[in-house]
């Protein structure tokens, strides 16, 4: 008797390389973990500093010890050229990259009328240029093979914005709109571009607004709980893998319904 498909078969990545930035920790990190699980070979990004360069190469570890394949790179993107020379090492170090997680962002929370304009070119800088930078570099190479999965990691500010958020949540909306812009240029030719949108996640970066909203926030969260960086690891492996491959231009959003409530 023949056996059933596999219906899961279409989730292995073995053969590709995955670059993840802000891979760190946190979304970043389970993302990475998790390609690296289904066979990818991963680029490990990460912004710098020592305790950075520590996780990473905790991350990193942990992908050769289960037998995976991975390497780290550091690269600041709020540094001129940084994310310019980060597409540019991947390249030398894997001779191509087919599956683009542009996960690492940065937010500043102030009002809107003290904004100053150091604060505006930093978020823009880590936020859109560092996106369109990889997108130059690497796509191309997809586009030529013919295969390749690029996702931004987009919010719920694109959609609900925090008032104290204008910068962050502008930069979020437009990498979203960048993504559905380059899904239509890049339709039929192999290569999928789709965002997925966190809502509260217990992050570092939002576990400092949970405490201080007094539960209002979860309140507005239908499923009763913040998200958790393996919430979105399901997600994140269908939009990186052949599973995936229909879906195309997408905001997939991962936030317990807080875009419904």
């Amino acid at each position: 008797m023949p056996s059933l498909p596999d219906p899961l078969a279409a989730f292995r990545l073995d053969g590709r390389t995955a670059l993840v930035t802000g891979a760190r920790r946190e979304i970043g990190r389970a993302i990475a973990l998790a390609l690296a699980a289904q066979g990818a070979r991963v680029a490990i990004h990460h912004a710098g500093g020592e305790d950075e360069a520590r996780d990473a190469e905790e991350v990193r570890t942990r992908i050769v010890a289960g037998g995976g394949e991975a390497q780290v790179f550091a690269a600041d993107f709020a540094a001129d050229g940084a994310a310019e020379e980060l597409g540019a090492a991947a390249l030398r170090a894997f001779g191509g990259i087919d599956i683009l997680v542009m996960n690492a962002s940065i937010e500043i929370l102030e009002d809107w009328q003290t904004i100053p304009r150091a604060h505006f070119d930093r978020q823009i800088q880590v936020n859109l240029w560092a996106t369109l930078a990889l997108l130059q570099a690497l796509a191309p190479g997809m586009l030529a093979r013919g295969w390749g999965r690029i996702v931004t990691i987009g919010s719920i500010q694109q959609q609900q914005p925090h008032p104290r958020m204008l910068v962050y949540a502008g930069t979020k909306a437009a990498q979203h709109n960048w993504a559905v812009n380059l899904a239509r240029q890049f339709g039929g030719r192999g290569v999928t571009v789709n965002n997925l949108s966190p809502g509260v996640i217990a992050t570092a970066r939002n576990r400092v607004q949970l405490a201080a909203d007094g539960g209002a926030l979860l309140a507005r969260v239908p499923v009763g709980r913040t998200g958790t960086p393996q919430d979105l690891v399901g997600a994140a492996l269908l939009l990186c893998s052949d599973a995936g491959a229909y879906i195309h231009g997408a905001d997939i959003l991962v936030d317990g319904g807080r875009a419904v409530s």
